[in-house]
């Protein structure tokens, strides 16, 4: 898909937002379901980025976001709290170099520069879409240590259903 966004966007995003709809669906097991990204966040960063780049075309985008909005309306998607780990786009970049994947090389920093634009534009300034939930900030361009630190202090107002309606 970063080769050839413009060929591979379409696939790749319907493809996410089928995983994180089954992720949103699946019977819960356990009083907290922590995941990684939504399928709010598929719509409002990703597919958005593709198309504000122009590497996906308006009929592709058209097509994503009625499929979002039909499930929007008809299935429960909804999520109780988003945490925000809040990251520059330069501390992204030297992490990601740090991991050395090998998909992740062709990364850029100006793709990242344009994704935390995004999450900024969505859950901090209240941009072009609605924030689902309420947002828990967490500053993470930390070390490892001092993230844990974090982690730890933010423990229960992210793993008590009770703290989620409230300020942080």
């Amino acid at each position: 898909m970063y080769h050839d966004a413009h060929r591979w966007g379409l696939t790749l995003q319907t493809y996410v937002q089928l995983t994180m709809l089954d992720q949103h669906t699946r019977p819960q097991t356990s009083p907290v379901r922590l995941m990684e990204r939504s399928i709010h966040s598929a719509r409002y960063v990703f597919v958005e980025n593709l198309y504000r780049s122009g590497k996906m075309p308006e009929v592709d985008y058209v097509v994503l976001s009625e499929w979002f909005d039909w499930i929007t309306r008809n299935m429960n998607v909804s999520i109780d709290l988003i945490v925000y780990l809040r990251t520059t786009p330069e501390t992204c970049y030297q992490r990601l170099k740090m991991r050395c994947r090998e998909e992740e090389k062709v990364i850029s920093l100006e793709y990242l520069d344009a994704i935390h634009h995004l999450y900024e534009e969505w859950l901090i300034k209240g941009g072009l879409f609605s924030v689902v939930a309420p947002v828990l900030v967490i500053e993470a361009d930390h070390n490892m240590q001092k993230m844990l630190e974090l982690f730890e202090q933010s423990r229960d107002r992210i793993l008590t259903p009770e703290n989620w309606k409230h300020g942080p």
